[in-house]
């Protein structure tokens, strides 16, 4: 009767001790998640390439024209994804997905970065086309831009196709014609970027357009969005890039 109530006691015991260590590889498991996330990450994005079961993504930032890379992250039998970054302030990023043997022009999706919680869902099959970012208010003034922006890429492409036609049989009056539809559709172009940024200036959206989309137009303009912008604004990554770059440019008329 006691060796029964010893091997009870035993295998109670066993069972016990599996438990706890159980109990403390989750625990260190646990630890060792958390010690892998920078504890100065102000951006956790999160999100979800559904069809994609094996690959990597990286995220990337523009620095000095040359992309260097944030973080990257392997892809193995789990669509969804997950990443702790630093941001100073908000700032465009990108999302590049590395496709392995399959080519690709669709795998880099551009996406307005800014503290707090980022969410992203695409499609492996349409990277860019179907990609939905939510959680950035910079992100979604830059999709409300880009979508007008875009009809004034396509009529600059019709008026492309026009030149390249015209090349063929060169004719002095249509070249001058689609010259002047071309300088008309840049003054349009230009002119609503100004507005958009100035409407926006408590945005850091305002300073990256004024230097991505129309850092050659009259200085007037780069002006005017430079002095809209809050004071916050003034202080962030693309606020002192346009302070700067507005600074030079008036440096270089005085000396004209």
């Amino acid at each position: 009767m006691k060796s029964k109530i010893h091997e009870i006691q035993n295998t109670t015991n066993n069972i016990m001790s599996k438990k706890i260590v159980l109990a403390l590889v989750a625990v260190v498991s646990l630890i060792a998640c958390k010690e892998d996330v920078n504890p100065d990450a102000n951006v956790h994005i999160t999100g979800d390439v559904k069809g994609l079961s094996q690959g990597k993504l990286y995220l990337q930032r523009l620095q000095d024209s040359v992309l260097i890379t944030l973080d990257s992250i392997k892809i193995n039998g789990d669509s969804k994804f997950e990443s702790h970054i630093t941001l100073e302030s908000p700032e465009m990023l990108y999302l590049f997905l590395d496709r392995g043997q399959t080519n690709s022009i669709d795998n880099s999706l551009p996406f307005f970065a800014e503290p707090g919680e980022i969410k992203i869902e695409t499609t492996l099959k349409h990277f860019f086309a179907d990609a939905k970012v939510t959680g950035s208010k910079n992100h979604d003034l830059w999709k409300k831009f880009d979508s007008l922006n875009s009809k004034f890429r396509d009529q600059n492409l019709a008026l492309m196709a026009k030149r390249l036609k015209n090349e063929l049989k060169p004719n002095p009056t249509t070249t001058d014609s689609i010259e002047n539809e071309y300088q008309k559709l840049l003054k349009r172009k230009y002119r609503y970027t100004a507005h958009f940024a100035v409407s926006n200036a408590n945005k850091e959206i305002a300073p990256y357009l004024a230097l991505s989309e129309i850092a050659d137009i009259n200085t007037y303009y780069l002006d005017t969005i430079q002095k809209s912008m809050t004071p916050e604004v003034a202080k962030s990554k693309y606020g002192k890039m346009l302070n700067e770059y507005v600074k030079k440019r008036k440096e270089i008329e005085v000396q004209k």
